[in-house]
């Protein structure tokens, strides 16, 4: 399978997995603890990100949790690109990605120094989107989705889970690589047109995907399929994203992408000792 992307002419291995960390530029993802609204504090929150271990910073201006407000293109860009340029000042090793499913706002904040696109409607939600990766040549994260985040919850329904998202990313896959893009990263999707249930067998059988012959990321932090299943909050849930992240890479992730770095990057050093150590 796949281990490396390339990033502006350079390599990040993932054979050893990577921690992206979130930095969320909106007034309501579903954990405060992940926005930020000034430049400075996205400054300090990146700084502290970086500092602890993260690879990548995904950088997002629209929140796309179930059921949340549309916002406008402009709007987005205007929240996201000081940001980009902000970061690539600053921290100019880091890598940054774009969290949004509009085409034009990717290439904006490819154009203001951003490396990695990812989608999360997977290009459908906006046409030029695949073509559009093909001609800024970067890596693109594909995630499995369908509709909205207005509509998303109510389009659960598979004759067989695991083979229809896979399925449904082939698809994507062939397609993006007949565009000629290169650098692929498979995204299942957890919570968008899934339900908690839904999500906890894409997570058991995540090594099916390793069909797809790309790398897998796992984003399960803070989620939902968490803090409902164990009947608290987000902001209690850092012990159950961990225990689910250990899962993760368990099971062959090569990105997790996370709120709290510090503790995925010590889950990422445990497991690697575990696979290291011999008795």
């Amino acid at each position: 399978m796949k281990k490396t992307l390339n990033i502006g002419g350079k390599l990040l291995d993932l054979s050893i997995p990577q921690v992206m960390g979130i930095l969320n530029i909106t007034p309501d993802s579903f954990y405060s603890g992940s926005r930020v609204l000034q430049l400075d504090d996205a400054y300090k929150k990146a700084e502290k990100m970086l500092s602890e271990g993260a690879s990548i910073l995904d950088l997002g201006g629209h929140s796309t949790r179930p059921g949340a407000d549309a916002v406008s293109e402009t709007e987005e860009a205007n929240r996201v690109l000081p940001v980009v340029e902000m970061l690539r000042k600053h921290f100019p090793r880091a890598i940054i990605s774009i969290d949004t499913f509009r085409a034009s706002v990717a290439r904006q904040a490819i154009e203001a120094g951003a490396h990695i696109i990812n989608d999360i409607a997977g290009g459908n939600l906006d046409p030029l989107m695949f073509e559009t990766v093909a001609a800024l040549q970067v890596p693109y994260i594909l995630m499995h989705s369908r509709g909205t985040p207005q509509t998303m919850k109510d389009l659960n329904q598979y004759d067989d889970l695991v083979t229809d998202v896979m399925r449904e990313l082939q698809a994507k896959i062939y397609e993006l690589q007949q565009l000629g893009v290169k650098d692929i990263v498979a995204d299942m999707g957890f919570g968008f047109a899934k339900n908690a249930d839904q999500n906890y067998v894409l997570l058991r059988e995540l090594r099916a995907f390793e069909i797809l012959n790309v790398p897998l990321l796992v984003g399960v932090s803070r989620k939902s399929m968490i803090w409902r299943k164990l009947n608290i909050t987000p902001d209690q849930s850092l012990n159950g994203t961990t225990a689910l992240n250990t899962v993760a890479l368990l099971n062959g992730a090569s990105i997790l992408r996370v709120h709290d770095v510090k503790e995925a990057v010590e889950t990422v050093k445990l497991m690697q000792l575990l696979h290291q150590t011999h008795s």
